[in-house]
């Protein structure tokens, strides 16, 4: 299996944990829900649902009956089919969620598994994030010192886009930073605390599960109402 089919493995078992699904729902959600994969079409994800199918941890069902009867009066189209996850398909993404290897440190890897750090353990969100910061300050001393030997001999315009890509790189550790800070002041907070404790604690920081109050939340719907594509002629349907 490729690494970038293995990350959509994983994002559509973790949408599919939510709740059951159309793959054209499923696809909106990817799109607007996971940016990285934007650029996807359903001849990529209606390959993915078959294997998960195949390995037991999907099953397809037919609509209800009121999505039967709208799928009928749109020009004859059949009922879509729904994909819901089973228990081993659960236990497999669980399996998948405590992993905290080299590759969850990855840009695509680490954009997917961030995505569903709601339902990861606190420890294994600790060691993601402190093993993507590890990463990216390598990065970030590999193009220091790469811009060092090579500054001379580069125009004006090649500079500035070095430089960019560092400050990019740059804004990034700092975000980490502030996330594993908040983590660990989470953390710290839900531990027992004694009344003396309890009396100075500051009730008005508002932050939730570790995360800083001055992040909002992305919606998982991603997009407005109304804003869907048109539907694909090769959306699954019943044969």
């Amino acid at each position: 299996m490729s690494r970038r089919s293995g990350i959509l493995e994983f994002a559509v078992l973790g949408l599919l944990r939510e709740a059951p699904m159309h793959g054209y729902e499923l696809r909106k959600r990817l799109n607007t829900s996971l940016g990285i994969f934007r650029a996807f079409s359903y001849g990529t994800l209606y390959p993915c649902l078959k294997t998960l199918v195949a390995n037991g941890w999907l099953i397809e069902e037919p609509g209800s009956a009121l999505e039967d009867a709208l799928a009928a009066s749109l020009a004859g189209r059949r009922a879509k089919i729904v994909y819901r996850l089973t228990a081993e398909g659960k236990e497999h993404f669980e399996e998948l969620l405590s992993h905290t290897g080299p590759d969850t440190w990855e840009d695509e890897h680490f954009a997917a598994r961030f995505a569903f750090f709601g339902q990861t353990e606190r420890e294994v969100r600790m060691r993601v994030l402190e093993g993507r910061r590890s990463r990216l300050e390598e990065r970030l001393e590999k193009m220091r010192s790469s811009l060092a030997r090579t500054r001379e001999r580069l125009d004006d315009y090649t500079l500035e886009l070095q430089r960019h890509g560092m400050e990019s790189v740059e804004r990034e550790v700092r975000w980490l930073n502030e996330l594993i800070e908040s983590e660990r002041a989470g953390r710290d907070r839900r531990r027992p605390l004694s009344v003396g404790d309890a009396a100075q604690q500051d009730s008005t920081t508002g932050e939730a599960d570790g995360l800083p109050r001055h992040r909002d939340a992305v919606s998982p719907e991603g997009s407005p109402p109304g804003d869907l594509d048109p539907p694909d002629p090769s959306d699954d349907t019943t044969k």
